[in-house]
């Protein structure tokens, strides 16, 4: 029951009964302790209630989206009578929340007593308007039906069945029936209503006059047979009552039973219709009213409700005035779950599909966002059904206001509703055939400023592709329709004075400039940016890119300044990721290597090394760092790989018969990889290398090969693709670093190996290796001993053969050598 507003401040009368009234003798202190003692605690109640409303007004000042603050703002109003502070805190809760049904016949209550009661009739349009926008809110038979009461009481017109009277009577009772006609439980109330209704006017029209007599009886008649034809729990009983009411008028019908005799076929066959229907929705209705399920149940047979009826198709339409059963479904179940936002999409989605632009789902959506104003997605379609409708830019301005007051969950859905608006700004600035006035490009660009000075912050280290992806649009309309390329060159300077590290941007904007046939603003842009470092592979990618763009669009002069630009970069970062894989391999202690070493040789103990190679690990151990030494051991020249304790004859891999794999895809595994070099064979031990901290794939790896054949084959598939990235793969050389020493066999076919080629003698302390130092020194003739040379052990050579000085030529005598051939 609804609390009764207070407006008196005098206590109520007590209900004591007069039995246990005191007989002892009248004492006037007893009187006045009583009274000051009434009095101190009528103080201390409205101190109390003060202090409860200036709590919560500062409350809903500081957040006036709270709803519970506002529903227990206005029941301390209503308990201390403040009509007029009551209206204003009614009307401020309306304007942010829908009000409840109940809420709404609470407001509606107070207005009628405090005004019509007294004979007030001016404020019955303002009572009228009260109840059209609580009708509006949620779907309410038992507020519908009070509405239909009040006009009926207090509208003198309708009350004396004047013709305009009864005119805004029928129109009103068929505006119920629309709303809540098909309700299966409730609906049958406003049917009896407007039965009801239009016999009072039967009974008050002038018996002499039968032809208008008759017309009425036809009118009530239809009514009968509407009501019948619809699907209600009330059907059996509508049926004995409509015989009843045809036996008063003449006809004979069987009053006690419940066929359908005697009525017309099709009055027959709609009712049978419509009472197989019931039988089918009993289950269902059954459900969706007990009791004794939670919430999260009765939500699920609401659903599974509505999937029954969408599957059932539209009912039958008498004059149009019906809803289908599963719009009518819909408003009953968001009236028992207003804020389910799965239950608002799933109503909108329908209706999308079945009404499109009809100018009722503007107020849909209108209760939807509403209801559920954190939903992005709702205001999205929103936004879409007002530019279908062709609605005003005033009206599509406000409804993209109101969004952006909202807090979204995530900011997916902000950058949604910003790209929405431009969307509808952009289509309509392109196709429409007359524009709105004041719509041109400025709303385009202010729109996207606001989206880039509210979402950068929240974008620029959580979501980088959404602010790439309306950076772009933005410059590409600013390009295309605003015709102004300062403009949209700016919106990517913007992006990069942000977000600079982001590769996509710079390539998003040389693309523009590209698209655009910019080719001098496109290579200004490479070269401001191929020395940058950035996240992965993509400062390679820059690099190729360049050499790429000057491949197609650049001179032989402009593609040769790339590549002096780009070579030295690219070698640049090729010698970082090795440094960093070189130190992705972790350092273990003296202490186990030295164990692991000695296990490793007690286990290989069986295995004989060849001379040669007894002979270059002992020159290695000589002259290698310590640094050069751990790297070694990562590549695991030093080592040989013993996977049992016991092999009979173990392959031994070295950096002789070993690839080095860049470009390599993060998610590829070792069984993946060495499924791609399968048709080389010979493939042994694959090293993929991670990164120490997250142990992911830095898209390099090392494969060793049994032998020489199978190594240069697998070189040969350099530059094939391999889980959608172009392979790097080239002889490992992890030497190949040092420079070059003149006791090089320049002869030697195998790249990158330096000084460690095949040659037995290359361990020997006699050859001494010199380095060429000098700006001015020349190349060495290919049958001229290099300088610093000891005959000691090698043989000699063709010319010393053929009687020539075997001794080693100064740089001068060089030069005077080549001075007398000139």
């Amino acid at each position: 029951m609804d609390e009764t507003l207070v407006t008196s401040s005098e206590p109520p009368p007590s209900d004591g009964d007069p039995m246990d009234v005191v007989t002892e003798p009248h004492n006037p202190n007893d009187n006045q302790s009583a009274s000051s003692s009434d009095s101190d605690s009528e103080s201390d109640d409205e101190a109390q209630a003060a202090l409860e409303l200036q709590t919560l007004e500062t409350e809903l000042s500081t957040n006036p989206a709270n709803y519970d603050a506002h529903v227990q703002y206005i029941k301390a109003l209503r308990k201390q009578g403040d009509i007029d502070k009551l209206r204003l805190a009614r009307e401020a809760m309306s304007e942010l929340f829908p009000l409840t049904p109940a809420m709404w016949q609470q407001w509606a209550n107070d207005e009628i007593s405090l005004t019509l009661t007294s004979g007030n009739e001016g404020a019955i349009p303002t009572v009228e308007k009260l109840y059209e926008r609580a009708v509006s809110d949620y779907l309410s038979v038992s507020l519908w039906y009070d509405y239909l009461s009040f006009i009926q009481k207090y509208d003198s017109s309708v009350r004396e069945c004047s013709p305009s009277g009864i005119s805004k009577a029928r129109d009103l009772f068929e505006r119920a029936l629309t709303a809540c006609g098909l309700h299966v439980t409730e609906g049958c109330k406003i049917w009896e209503a407007y039965r009801s209704y239009e016999e009072m006017i039967l009974d008050g029209m002038d018996k002499t006059d039968s032809e208008l007599r008759e017309k009425q009886v036809q009118r009530i008649r239809s009514i009968y047979h509407r009501q019948l034809s619809i699907t209600h729990s009330d059907l059996k009983s509508t049926l004995l009552t409509y015989k009843t009411w045809e036996s008063k008028h003449g006809n004979t019908l069987d009053i006690s039973s419940s066929n359908t005799d005697g009525l017309s076929p099709q009055v027959a066959s709609t009712y049978q219709k419509a009472l197989e229907m019931l039988t089918l929705r009993a289950d269902f209705e059954e459900k969706i009213v007990k009791s004794d399920e939670t919430d999260t149940e009765r939500l699920q047979s609401f659903m599974a409700y509505l999937k029954f009826e969408q599957s059932s198709g539209d009912p039958i339409r008498v004059k149009s005035i019906y809803e289908p059963r599963v719009k009518s479904l819909y408003e009953r179940a968001i009236t028992e779950f207003p804020i389910s936002s799965d239950l608002w999409i799933d109503y909108t989605n329908y209706l999308n599909k079945t009404l499109k632009a009809d100018k009722t789902l503007r107020d849909i959506y209108n209760r939807a966002t509403r209801n559920c104003p954190w939903v992005g997605e709702l205001w999205v379609r929103f936004m879409l059904y007002l530019e279908r409708c062709h609605s005003s830019e005033k009206e599509l301005s406000d409804v993209f206001e109101r969004s952006l007051q909202c807090t979204f969950s995530t900011i997916d859905e902000y950058v949604d509703i910003f790209l929405t608006r431009v969307d509808g700004l952009r289509r309509r600035i392109t196709f429409a055939k007359e524009l709105d006035n004041g719509l041109d490009f400025v709303l385009i660009r202010d729109t996207f400023q606001r989206a880039s000075d509210y979402l950068s912050p929240q974008l620029k280290n959580s979501n980088t592709y959404s602010l790439l992806q309306i950076h772009s649009y933005w410059a590409r309309l600013e390009s295309s329709i605003g015709k102004d390329i300062t403009a949209a060159r700016g919106v990517w300077e913007s992006l990069l004075k942000n977000s600079g590290s982001m590769i996509e941007a710079w390539k998003g904007y040389i693309s523009m400039e590209t698209e655009m046939g910019h080719i001098k603003e496109a290579r200004s842009l490479y070269k401001r940016c191929y020395t940058m470092r950035f996240p992965g592979t993509g400062s390679e990618d820059i690099c190729n890119s360049w050499i790429l763009f000057e491949r197609e669009f650049g001179s032989l002069e402009d593609f040769d300044h790339a590549s002096q630009k780009v070579t030295p970069r690219l070698q640049e970062l090729q010698l970082y990721k090795l440094q960093q894989e070189t130190d992705e391999v972790e350092d273990p202690p003296k202490r186990n290597r030295r164990e692991k070493r000695k296990a490793a040789s007690d286990a290989a103990a069986p295995i004989e090394h060849p001379p040669a190679k007894r002979q270059k690990d002992k020159a290695n151990k000589v002259e290698k760092s310590v640094a050069q030494k751990d790297k070694d051991m990562a590549h695991g020249e030093n080592e040989p790989k013993i996977k049992n304790p016991t092999p009979e004859k173990p392959k031994l891999y070295t950096d002789k018969c070993t690839v080095f794999v860049s470009n390599l895809n993060p998610k590829a595994n070792e069984e993946e990889l060495r499924s791609f070099f399968s048709d080389v064979g010979g493939a042994g031990e694959i090293r993929i290398l991670k990164d120490k901290l997250t142990k992911k794939s830095r898209g390099l790896a090392y494969v060793d090969f049994c032998d020489d054949a199978h190594l240069e084959a697998a070189v040969a598939k350099n530059k094939q693709t391999f889980l959608g990235k172009k392979l790097t793969i080239v002889r490992s050389d992890p030497k190949g670093k040092r420079k070059a020493s003149f006791g090089d066999d320049r002869n030697s076919t195998k790249p990158g190996r330096g000084g460690d080629g095949d040659d037995t003698n290359s361990g020997e302390r006699g050859h001494k290796k010199v380095e060429l130092k000098g700006k001015n020194t020349f190349a060495v003739p290919r049958n001229v001993r290099p300088l610093g040379w000891s005959g000691g052990n090698e043989p000699p050579s063709a010319a010393a053969t053929e009687g020539e000085d075997e001794k080693p030529k100064s740089n001068q005598e060089l030069r005077n050598m080549l001075l007398n051939k000139k």
